[in-house]
């Protein structure tokens, strides 16, 4: 039997290149242990720190990855790259390269007979307002236009930093504050007036959340800096599991109990 896969906010690159490197290998081990029956892998986001499409060039660094990654895709498994919004300046690389399907905006699917919502989340739902306001003007052709005008070591530098930056300005991000400061769970849930889902998957928010609402369910990934969450989904009912390095082990999201 087949099943989907999907893990989002690797963030692969920070904080450093040791601690990138151990958490690269452990995604490749998990690559491994999915290859034995996915027929399709979700990487929901944020999959890198950084990254920025060159014309000519690659950026350095994440072979192990994307070597699994050709062999597995090769062997048959579909791939799916979101943009996060630490990774947004994707193109036409991986598509070729990998046969990936690269998803600018959350994406419907139909799997084994239920409907669902998946998407990084970033810029969706209330707050953020500074976010929302730039996000265009970061996805523009001009504006990487513009980063590709800069040499490779002074952009890939400056961006990293900022990148870095934003990470650590999310205060308190393992802290879960309640359903109404849940902002892609409001989304959720308004989405769900007007065009029901039975299950909603997104990243970006870092902290592993499993929230009923409405006839469905919301699901928050987590991420891989300390939590190595993922979804997979084989029937009808996806099981929020753990990578420990060498196999998946149940895992229980927040909250825990009501909400």
């Amino acid at each position: 039997m087949s099943a989907a896969y999907f893990a989002s906010d690797f963030h692969l690159g920070a904080p450093n290149l040791l601690q990138s490197k151990a958490r690269e290998q452990a995604i490749v081990s998990w690559l491994e242990y999915a290859a034995q029956d996915a027929s399709d892998i979700y990487l929901v986001g944020d999959v890198f720190d950084f990254w920025f499409e060159y014309k000519r060039v690659i950026p350095k660094g994440y072979s192990r990855l994307f070597g699994t990654i050709a062999r597995l895709s090769d062997q048959g498994i579909q791939f799916h790259f979101f943009y996060g919004n630490h990774d947004m300046w994707v193109k036409s690389y991986f598509k070729e390269e990998f046969n990936m399907k690269i998803h600018a905006e959350p994406i419907t699917l139909n799997l084994f007979g239920k409907k669902m919502l998946v998407g990084h989340g970033d810029g969706l739902g209330p707050g953020d307002r500074g976010y929302k306001l730039i996000k265009p003007i970061l996805r523009s052709p001009f504006c990487q236009w513009a980063f590709a005008r800069l040499h490779p070591n002074f952009g890939i530098g400056l961006a990293s930093f900022f990148s870095s930056k934003s990470r650590k300005s999310q205060d308190n991000e393992y802290i879960f504050k309640g359903a109404e400061n849940e902002w892609l769970y409001q989304y959720s849930k308004e989405v769900q007036l007007k065009n029901p889902y039975d299950y909603y998957i997104f990243g970006h928010r870092h902290l592993p959340l499993s929230m009923p609402l409405d006839n469905a369910v919301y699901y928050n990934l987590g991420e891989w800096l300390t939590f190595n969450t993922f979804i997979k989904m084989e029937s009808g009912s996806p099981s929020f599991l753990r990578w420990n390095g060498k196999h998946p082990e149940p895992f229980e999201p927040q909250p825990h109990g009501a909400i």
